[in-house]
């Protein structure tokens, strides 16, 4: 079926002369009938979903131009097929129809023309919104109670998942309906994972061994369907409601004002405690005024906290759009216009295997090049060994490639219907690429690793690592320059960035008097940087930024951590035994104690200074968290404010927190700080006011 899929979609792209026009609609229907139940009831897609939309605009084209060929059993004539059982199945009030979808301006621009027609105006008022990528749901409240939360299921009728929705906490169990005289509505909405949620999900994966998922959009669609409630309320789901598909007033009520244009309902929604884009949509006149705004938002597409994929185009006027009314598949009043594909498919060719400067080694598939959202992907990390046996990958496989928000390509699953026998089994090595030690994979833990610390590949990464902006900050010595200098031999390990011999720099081409006083000066500064520049700059292994900072708080020389048990460590803010574990063994290794003492000796400060802990500041003592999106700010600007008074900031939401600043889409960290009543509540504003004023905060 997927091969048949494939010279379809290249018949297409090649626009080849239909010999048979039955046979290309019956291979066009099949197709899209079987990606509707991959995709549906398996939730396991088959086709991108630019490719699914070319095959069913192709099939609607040639349908349109022979009516007499449309069956009464073609996907055009339904929304979809097929729901799974794991959930009772309801009947939605009113069927939740596909939009249209448009990839270009001149698609707007027709279905504007058609829309005018229709209604004899010349002008038409659209609302424009976010077109989010998650899972549709459709929740029916009464009495001003949540009666009902339904998967989208065929379109007709979903799976009843109330209780699951019942722990989403951006969607409210009783909202104040009846005060605007309404007494039943089915709204429709989207289930999404913020995109910061989902990293730090996945990340806790990882540190719990267990394979990351795929993307958001998966992962809410899947979360919707587990069957306890408590893993539901772990996966910190969130909802957008953006349409009323179905009303009824309380006797003898008249319609408000409120629910007579689709924007206004947008903004009722918000004000009864629903997430909706009335933030984000935007109101005009005119299609022309339309383009013009979805074509700037996608340049703002990767800003946002959540994915979307689009714009949903909608007239605002409800009467109106009852009179333009709708088809079988769409209403005619809507359409999405959906940005650059984010998905394509391609060849696995081969696998390599890097080392880390931790000495894990990860698989990094090498693909066919493939344009996706803008970029050419042809190299992508598959984590680990545990990933290529889930996916079941082989070389010469087809793959399902998708670049997320976070820019990051990743391959979602293998295309096993389109193997021919050709394809080869990814063989895990069992001693290192570069150094050749043998590996080894520490007990519960699902990463391969060398332990041989002076393994070339291992060197390097330490080395870029310590260089890097975050880390010692020497701008003019990159990646490039140290794979350079090391297969140069001009230097060789991390105190050697400090020893290097410039008379030999200087015979190197492109390397003038100019470059290398750079490069010098940048050397020379970094010996002076503060000591958590330094301990995060080491690469030890589990210890982030924040962390650095709470190490170098902690001691007044690094090497005083020698002398320190885990106990001691654990003592310390937001480090737990696996961090404590991994410190005290770095502390604990000759070769580090005697690469420290290099470092201090070639005049690398060791030594805690004031920019590690700041005393006397009007934040002296204080901790804080920043959740949602700064609009004045950036995060790390206002996070370096509050170090700079003294103050701290934590990882994580607990009862140690004192303040939590909260922008735009705050998400689960809200929630839980909500509960604990010792932490106080700040809007961005609030924060500048505070960090302004002389007092110290009570």
């Amino acid at each position: 079926m997927l091969q048949l899929a494939k010279d379809l979609l290249r018949k297409l792209q090649q626009k080849e002369t239909i010999q048979d026009l039955d046979e290309t609609l019956d291979g066009l229907r099949r197709v899209i009938i079987y990606s509707d139940w991959r995709y549906y009831v398996q939730s396991d897609p088959v086709l991108s979903d630019y490719e699914y939309d070319q095959l069913y605009a192709w099939l609607k084209e040639l349908e349109t131009a022979n009516p007499d060929k449309v069956s009464a059993d073609s996907p055009t004539q339904r929304v979809a097929q097929g729901l799974t059982k794991a959930f009772p199945t309801v009947q939605h009030l009113v069927p939740m129809l596909s939009l249209e979808n448009s990839y270009n301006a001149d698609d707007l621009d027709d279905w504007d023309r058609k829309a005018r027609e229709i209604s004899g105006l010349s002008e038409i008022e659209y609302c424009i919104e976010p077109k989010f990528d998650g899972a549709s749901i459709s929740l029916i409240y009464e009495n001003d109670r949540l009666l009902r939360g339904a998967t989208r299921g065929d379109g007709v009728s979903g799976e009843d998942i109330t209780t699951n929705i019942r722990q989403i906490r951006s969607i409210p169990l009783g909202a104040s309906f009846a005060a605007h005289g309404i007494q039943t509505i089915e709204i429709r909405g989207e289930v999404l994972i913020n995109k910061n949620t989902f990293k730090a999900y996945n990340e806790q994966r990882a540190a719990d061994n267990l394979p990351p998922l795929a993307n958001p959009r998966n992962a809410a669609s899947g979360s919707l369907r587990m069957v306890d409630p408590r893993e539901v309320a772990k996966r910190g789901l969130e909802a957008f409601l953006y349409h009323m598909s179905y009303h009824t007033m309380t006797d003898g009520k008249a319609e408000p004002e409120e629910i007579r244009t689709h924007s206004n309902t947008l903004e009722l929604l918000s004000t009864l405690g629903f997430r909706s884009p009335a933030k984000q949509m935007k109101v005009v006149k005119g299609i022309q005024a339309v383009i013009d705004y979805v074509l700037e938002f996608e340049k703002e597409r990767d800003s946002l906290p959540y994915e979307i994929d689009g714009m949903v185009i909608k007239v605002n006027d409800y009467a109106l759009q009852d009179r333009l009314g709708m088809t079988t598949h769409h209403p005619r009043w809507a359409m999405a216009y959906k940005f650059k594909a984010r998905q394509a498919t391609s060849r696995l060719i081969d696998v390599d295997f890097q080392v880390g400067r931790t000495g894990s080694i990860t698989p990094v598939a090498k693909i066919e090049p493939v344009h996706i959202g803008g970029v050419t992907v042809s190299s992508i990390s598959l984590f680990n060994e545990d990933v290529i046996r889930e996916k079941d990958l082989k070389k010469r496989d087809m793959v399902l490639v998708e670049r997320a928000g976070d820019v990051i390509p990743y391959i979602v699953k293998s295309l096993a219907d389109l193997r021919d026998g050709t394809e080869e089994e990814i063989r895990f090595p069992t001693e290192c690429p570069v150094c050749k030690e043998k590996l080894f994979k520490p007990e519960g833990e699902s990463v391969w690793r060398c332990i041989n610390l002076n393994c070339e590949a291992q060197v390097v990464e330490r080395m870029i690592h310590f260089v890097s902006k975050d880390a010692m900050d020497i701008r003019s010595l990159g990646e490039s320059n140290v794979r350079k200098f090391y297969s140069l031999g001009l230097m060789k390990d991390i105190p050697g960035i400090y020893k290097m011999d410039f008379g030999k720099l200087e015979q190197l081409e492109g390397f003038g008097k100019k470059s290398l006083t750079n490069l010098q000066s940048a050397i020379e500064q970094s010996k002076t940087q503060p000591l958590h520049r330094l301990v995060f700059g080491l690469g030890i292994r589990y210890v982030g930024e924040t962390t650095a900072k709470t190490l170098a708080n902690a001691v007044n020389h690094l090497l005083d951590f020698r002398d320190w048990t885990e106990e001691q460590l654990l003592a310390l803010e937001d480090i737990g035994p696996k961090v404590a574990g991994s410190i005290k063994q770095f502390f604990q290794t000759d070769d580090n104690i005697d690469m420290l003492k290099e470092l201090e000796t070639l005049g690398v400060n060791l030594k805690s200074t004031r920019a590690d802990h700041p005393a006397g500041g009007s934040l002296d003592g204080q901790t804080f968290l920043f959740t949602g999106t700064l609009n004045k700010l950036k995060r790390s600007d206002a996070e370096a404010m509050v170090e700079e008074q003294g103050g701290k900031i934590l990882s994580g939401v607990s009862s140690k927190l004192n303040f939590l600043i909260v922008g735009e889409d705050a998400g689960s960290k809200l929630e839980k700080a909500k509960k604990i009543n010792t932490i106080r509540i700040l809007s961005e504003d609030d924060f500048l006011n505070l960090i302004q004023s002389p007092a110290t905060p009570q």
